[in-house]
């Protein structure tokens, strides 16, 4: 026997897990009740089950070297790293001091674009789209609704504006601005380390594409926003001390510092600001960050699951069969980047989980980077932009279904408001189809 399973049998493990996890989703009417966890358990089962011409422990032993593969073990220190800062920042109180921060400079007629910027500043800052929409949602509402009891508002404005749902669109748009360039994201973090490329590259290429998006969408903003009436400004004071961390975090990293690096000094600042104010204790400081590790954990079980199976996948024959019918008919580097941007679009769709897509779909993507000479750089780019775009758009993501409730409307309300993902889908095709940035190209 060779060992490998043919065609359409090497690759059903994905099949598998994907249909576990779709059709139980459905059953059970609500995406986020099925632990993605367990469907990637009973896959890779699955996969170990149709390994031919290799006993049970060769199988587990392949599965066990894609799991304690190295790029999969320093991604999972990375998101260790990155749960102990994120849990100590919020814990010193550092989103609250960012947040007020920025909320104390938006002027009134800018208001959209301000929340809009803001936003995009604050999941820059912390790495999720899903913090910057807690910490943000519930003030954009408030303002939504103080907007709606203005009397006398001009035609214009009342047009402009569509209550709660409106301004709750754009805080989402700028958490997925942020969230698809941050450092510290787990998209950013799964792109880069799965194409072999470094995090200050792929931002480079990432920023040609959603910067002129996030510069047309903040236009669009100021121009609904202009008839606006002034708005109270924060009255509490800005603890400067506090944004620090945040701002060292942005800093570091933009200037080619190992992220490893940038989280333990970012999560060192926070301690000694939190022991610094008495805000932490000896004791306190650690259960903020074993909070911080735990709340990772099965993102790291999933990550240990996925590349254990797609190892087997990829022994079996499955990663050469699936790169093989994908680009078939794919004669140039416009066509595999596109098979790349669909192939974890539609991943993310299955899974609502913009980095496990990634994850799952980057081993794929990489070999078809390499069989078409495509730039890494520019593939982490498409892998991030694209499944940041399906995750801001599916009303069943994690994303919209929080900004949904915090903003007590239908996650269906928001979806035809949020401009940036649209604007950043379109200017992403458009980078493909136009071979641009040319530079990585």
């Amino acid at each position: 026997m060779s060992g490998k399973a043919s065609g359409f049998l090497a690759v059903s493990p994905v099949i598998v897990f994907l249909a576990i996890y779709l059709l139980s989703s459905i059953v059970a009417g609500d995406f986020y009740r099925i632990p993605i966890s367990a469907a990637f358990l009973i896959a890779s089962i699955y996969s170990m089950a149709i390994c031919r011409g290799k006993t049970l422990e060769e199988r587990i032993t392949v599965f066990s070297e894609g799991a304690g593969n190295r790029n999969v073990l320093l991604m999972i220190w990375i998101f260790i790293l990155a749960g102990a800062f994120a849990s100590t920042a919020k814990d010193i109180g550092s989103i609250d001091a960012t947040v007020n921060l920025a909320m104390r400079i938006l002027p009134g007629r800018f208001l959209y674009a301000g929340l809009f910027l803001v936003s995009c500043f604050i999941s820059m800052s912390v790495g999720t789209s899903v913090g910057t929409i807690v910490a943000l949602v519930p003030v954009a509402a408030g303002i939504a609704h103080e907007l709606s009891g203005v009397q006398g508002s001009p035609e214009t404005f009342a047009a402009a504006q569509a209550g709660v749902p409106f301004i709750t669109a754009i805080i989402v748009g700028g958490a997925f601005f942020g969230d698809n360039l941050s450092f510290i994201s787990d998209t950013t973090i799964a792109a880069t380390r799965t194409q072999g490329c470094s995090m200050a590259d792929k931002f480079k290429v990432n920023l040609r594409i959603t910067g002129p998006a996030a510069l047309i969408v903040t236009v669009l903003y100021v121009l609904l926003g202009s008839s606006v009436p002034e708005m109270p400004r924060a009255a509490e004071p800005v603890e400067w001390v506090l944004v620090l961390p945040y701002a060292a975090v942005i800093a570091l990293a933009i200037s080619g510092v190992d992220v490893a690096a940038v989280l333990t000094i970012g999560t060192a600042a926070n301690a000694v600001i939190g022991f610094g104010s008495g805000k932490f204790s000896w004791t306190l400081w650690l259960e903020s960050i074993g909070s911080g590790i735990s709340g990772m954990a099965d993102l790291i079980i999933v990550t240990m699951l996925a590349g254990g199976m797609l190892e087997v996948i990829r022994t079996n024959g499955g990663l050469d069969f699936i790169t093989s019918g994908m680009t078939r008919r794919v004669k140039s580097k416009r066509g595999a980047e596109l098979s790349i941007a669909a192939l974890v679009s539609a991943a993310n769709l299955c899974t609502a989980n913009n980095t496990i897509a990634i994850i799952t779909t980057g081993q794929i993507a990489k070999d078809i980077t390499r069989k078409f000479a495509l730039d890494p750089r520019k593939t982490a780019s498409i892998l991030d932009t694209f499944s940041c775009l399906v995750q801001g758009l599916i009303p069943y993501g994690a994303q919209l279904l929080m900004a949904a409730g915090l903003a007590h409307v239908s996650s269906i309300s928001i979806i035809g408001h949020l401009y940036y993902p649209f604007t950043m889908g379109i200017l992403a095709l458009a980078s493909i189809l136009l071979r641009l940035p040319r530079r990585y190209s």
